[in-house]
């Protein structure tokens, strides 16, 4: 059996005796000789305020082997140990149980022998809990012990496809953008374009008017938002550290365990400063399950993660080959293999605060079970590397640190960012993970969570990662998130009477500003940049109406939204470790007009591949704190498990 088995079997019978006489797992590994007595107590105090396994505890300081430990779980048992590799199972019988069920009991159907299905399982103490279905579909059962890796692979071995294709399909189809390609987004846009085309050959300034005042109109809507957001910033009292940090943190009687979730893909340059990042996670490793998440056919990642010297709590997950290669098609494929109840998603290039993990529990113990997501604050490391840089930091300073904060003020529903998200993993199973057709699938899912009822709210803790400062990655990369939004919109919009009942008038309104309000500014900028020529004389379709004062009305409009849009800026740049952006603020307005040639670039692979998955490339630069090679801590020796 492969040392791979690390986070395997739920030997978690070190304190009390389950299953009636049956002895402690402690003590039996005392008694044998395996372990001393300081040790068995010592685990067993961790075990304490651990959502953690005594088997597992044990495995994670290296004080069992392996094989002693698991041939002591089948003595406590009665059971025999399942050989997966040389003995593989009857697909015919896992079939019938189900892939998904049998990975999230942790039971796998084997072989009928003499009358009787032999079961694998990876968590014995919970053999009982499942043995009602087991023999419900195949009469009497007998157990035996497996490793969880061991089992996950073994599902792999014969599923692969069902899980691969379940991935694609786990959104239902009402809430999902699957079926756009074959059916809506052609007609619609046909439909569209030959709208236009027939207005403006009918009726060209009548269009203009309509289309500037639509543009308009969001653009008003827009700066109002941003002015409400602004004083609700300035009138909102800071927070006090002192006061704070002075209150006892709230007792969890066990910490629970966390899965994260890192979908990678052709990173050769990031992987290995990924794995250093992690590695500064304040968070017991034996609750700390990090799910590198790699595409089968992506050599360049898996060979680089092959070669790096992963610790005990992070392994890898291979997704079967696909035609379909997005980010959420890959997070709902790792979904299955999480054994967290909390379950977080981070980027290649993330270099997330030591700290984040014990502040994202804290806050899911203080909060209620309709409190489902938490969603952190993305900053950038590289944020002195050029303009680029600079007016993309700003951006997100204002997006995080103001807007977001803002509509959550005013009670809007929130779309997430795409990293430094955290779930209860209940919640997210409820509602099928991720959308994995739509490449704004962050933006979607906060939507659907809304809409079931649930809220998120945002932690303050900081995540850096590489802002995107090169002009043509840039464009690729807002093109797809302006495709997303479009999409996202599409979605739910398909039945507007129940988007308005499950979200209320205020919410909906909210939906309707931030992504079509959006992708209408970003879409219909340049018009209302053809009203400069004005001040100089030149002529203009709006200035042959005949209509000086509703002209004059449009500039003021828009003079005033760029006011607007400076002070919220300026507001977001006021901490002292983004103050010398301040000089920067005024080139937004040179920075916003790229997002333009983004909205066509997106609206057009709106149509023709609206699926498609323009990746941003990473590790272009390094984040400074991968060179302080002294505060790493030491990793535990690689297990080189992949699944």
């Amino acid at each position: 059996m492969a040392l791979s088995n690390l986070h395997s079997i739920a030997a978690h019978q070190g304190s009390a005796a389950p299953g009636g006489d049956r002895p402690r797992l402690g003590q039996m590994l005392v008694e044998d000789g395996a372990l001393s007595p300081s040790d068995q107590v010592r685990t067993l105090a961790m075990q304490a305020r651990l959502e953690a396994r005594f088997g597992d505890i044990l495995l994670a300081h290296g004080l069992i082997d392996h094989n002693r430990l698991y041939a002591t779980i089948a003595q406590q048992y009665d059971c025999e140990i399942a050989d997966l590799e040389t003995d593989p199972p009857d697909i015919r019988l896992i079939e019938i149980f189900g892939v998904e069920r049998c990975l999230r009991h942790g039971v796998l159907p084997l072989r009928k022998i003499r009358g009787k299905v032999v079961v694998a399982t990876a968590r014995p103490e919970q053999f009982e809990d499942q043995r009602p279905n087991l023999e419900a579909l195949f009469g009497p059962v007998s157990m035996a012990i497996t490793g969880e890796t061991d089992l996950h692979s073994a599902v792999l071995d014969n599923h692969p496809r069902a899980l691969a294709a379940r991935a694609e399909t786990r959104v239902p189809a009402a809430e999902s953008c699957r079926d756009f390609q074959s059916r809506l987004l052609p007609r619609v846009f046909a439909g569209l374009v030959v709208v236009l085309l027939a207005g403006l050959w009918a009726a060209p300034n009548l269009v203009f008017l309509a289309l500037t005042g639509w543009a308009v109109l969001t653009l008003v809507a827009n700066s109002l938002l941003k002015l409400a957001i602004a004083i609700g910033h300035v009138r909102a009292r800071p927070p006090a550290p002192a006061a704070d940090a002075a209150l006892p943190a709230p007792i969890i009687a066990r910490l629970p365990a966390v899965s994260i979730l890192v979908p990678l893909y052709k990173e050769r340059e990031i992987a290995g400063h990924l794995v250093k990042r992690l590695a500064r996670l304040d968070y017991p490793q034996e609750l700390l399950d990090i799910c590198l998440v790699v595409e089968a056919d992506d050599t360049v990642t898996c060979d680089t993660l092959d070669q790096a010297d992963l610790p005990g709590h992070m392994r890898q997950i291979v997704v079967p080959h696909s035609t379909l290669k997005t980010k959420p098609r890959a997070l709902n494929y790792a979904l299955n293999f999480c054994r967290g109840s909390i379950v977080g998603v981070y980027d290649a290039e993330d270099a997330p605060a030591a700290d984040q993990i014990r502040q994202v529990v804290r806050r899911f113990h203080e909060r209620p079970r309709e409190v489902a997501c938490l969603q952190g604050i993305l900053d950038f490391y590289n944020a002195r590397t050029n303009w680029l840089s600079r007016c993309f930091t700003a951006e997100y300073a204002t997006w995080f640190r103001v807007i977001l904060p803002g509509l959550v003020r005013l009670g809007m529903t929130i779309p997430l960012g795409g990293t430094t998200l955290f779930f209860r993993r209940d919640v997210l199973e409820e509602l099928g993970g991720w959308d994995a057709h739509n490449v704004t699938e962050d933006a979607d899912l906060g939507i659907r969570l809304a809409r079931h009822g649930y809220r998120t709210e945002l932690i303050e803790t900081v995540t850096e990662e590489e802002a995107n400062c090169r002009f043509w990655p840039w464009v690729k990369q807002r093109s797809r998130w302006l495709k997303g939004y479009a999409i996202t919109w599409a979605v739910h919009m398909r039945n507007p009477r129940q988007l308005l009942r499950d979200l209320g008038p205020w919410r909906f309104f909210g939906v309707q500003l931030l992504f079509l309000g959006t992708i209408s500014q970003f879409l219909l900028a340049p018009l209302l940049w053809t009203f400069w020529v004005i001040p100089f004389g030149l002529p203009h379709p709006v200035t042959s109406l005949g209509a000086a004062p509703l002209v004059w009305a449009i500039i003021i409009a828009f003079l005033a939204s760029e006011i607007v849009s400076l002070l919220v800026g300026v507001l977001a740049v006021l901490r002292e470790k983004h103050r010398f952006l301040i000089p920067w603020i005024p080139t937004l307005y040179v920075y916003f007009p790229m997002a333009a040639l983004a909205s066509y670039k997106g609206m057009l692979e709106l149509v023709t591949r609206p699926f498609y998955w323009d990746k941003t490339s990473h590790g272009v630069f390094t984040a400074p704190l991968d060179d302080d090679e002294g505060t790493v801590s030491p990793p535990l020796r690689s297990t080189r498990r992949r699944v």
